[in-house]
């Protein structure tokens, strides 16, 4: 762990402390057994954190009907994510127009609130403290006593998925035997991209993705060539990140076998695409995720990290992961790579 990162663990550590001191919930070990009206849940600051909320959001809105559904949001595209989601009553950004969220969140009283983070979060420490419910909901940590009425044990690199459906286990026992399933809420589709979508075959293309949102998520252009260039008798398409078009058209112009496809505006057109494909090749959990949505066969690669394999683990029925022997995907080989796209393409067809 470097320095800078040590600092912000120490700093959330004191501020949890001394949130402890102001807190002074006890914890409760009964369930809640009243039917909730309304509960507000912590959004997480990642495309697939929120992807593997949406089980969750479903299951509640299948249970409850009538219940009210608030999200609060810390960064603007899971502001816009949720509130694409019929699923969701209102949304609410913490940094950005604090007169709403002041008006109509901090001086109400809720029925429930989950942070679904199992580690100290300066921001979501600081709104567990400041919204008012009934009933706080958190995943256990020492630094979270206190500050909840419920805590949630898990075991170590739980799903991210599972551990937001364990919040069922305080309300509704019941409804964790058939969870829904993850979804992308609808967002508007480019008319590029709708007639992308229409001209190409279900079952038959293979996508890879070429971004990444995280550190050490990324491989060159070479490697990504190399691996189109073992596959002739394969179509591929690129996916990428609106602001690396360059490096996808880079790979998309040499290759005959490789079909140009239009830049996506949102994370619905991705899914949209995804959907269609035969198979999905990426570095980055955030389209694993989206391939859970359609059950989409993935080739997932991961860096060499616990968390994200166990975590952020494939929920594909057909899945195969590699794992990097560093925290670089680029140091992956690219024979194996190319090995184990082989088998997993062989089990397709």
């Amino acid at each position: 762990m470097n320095q800078k990162k040590k600092d912000h663990t120490a700093f959330r550590e004191r501020l949890a402390k001394t949130l402890q001191l102001f807190a002074k919930r006890r914890q409760s070990t009964l369930d809640i057994e009243k039917e909730p009206q309304s509960i507000v849940i912590l959004a997480r600051e990642c495309y697939g954190d929120c992807i593997m909320l949406t089980p969750l959001i479903g299951t509640l809105r299948r249970e409850y009907p009538d219940l009210s559904i608030y999200i609060i949001a810390f960064s603007r595209i899971i502001f816009n994510f949720f509130s694409a989601d019929t699923n969701v009553t209102a949304v609410y950004h913490a940094k950005r127009d604090l007169k709403r969220y002041i008006k109509e969140i901090l001086t109400k009283k809720f029925d429930i609130l989950f942070n679904p983070k199992d580690h100290p979060s300066t921001h979501f420490l600081i709104q567990s403290l400041l919204i008012n419910a009934r009933h706080k909901v958190g995943h256990f940590n020492p630094y979270h006593e206190g500050l909840f009425d419920h805590l949630i044990t898990m075991s170590p690199n739980t799903h991210e998925s599972e551990k937001n459906l364990s919040f069922l286990q305080v309300i509704n026992q019941a409804a964790l035997k058939n969870p829904c399933k993850p979804y992308l809420p609808p967002m508007p589709v480019s008319p590029e991209t709708a007639a992308f979508l229409e001209t190409i075959p279900t079952g038959r293309l293979v996508a890879i993705n070429i971004s990444a949102g995280h550190t050490g998520g990324r491989r060159t252009t070479e490697q990504w060539s190399r691996l189109i260039q073992d596959f002739p008798d394969e179509t591929f398409i690129i996916l990428s990140a609106p602001g690396e078009l360059a490096e996808k058209r880079q790979i998309e112009l040499p290759h005959a076998n490789v079909l140009p496809s239009p830049s996506t505006r949102n994370i619905y057109e991705v899914g949209k695409i995804v959907k269609k494909l035969k198979l999905l090749v990426t570095p980055d959990t955030s389209l694993v995720h989206i391939a859970a949505c359609y059950n989409t066969p993935i080739l997932a690669l991961y860096r060499k990290r616990l968390a994200d394999r166990t975590q952020f683990a494939p929920l594909s029925t057909q899945q195969q992961i590699i794992i990097s022997p560093t925290p670089d995907v680029i140091d992956i080989d690219p024979k194996e790579v190319t090995t184990t796209l082989q088998n997993l393409l062989k089990t397709l067809s």
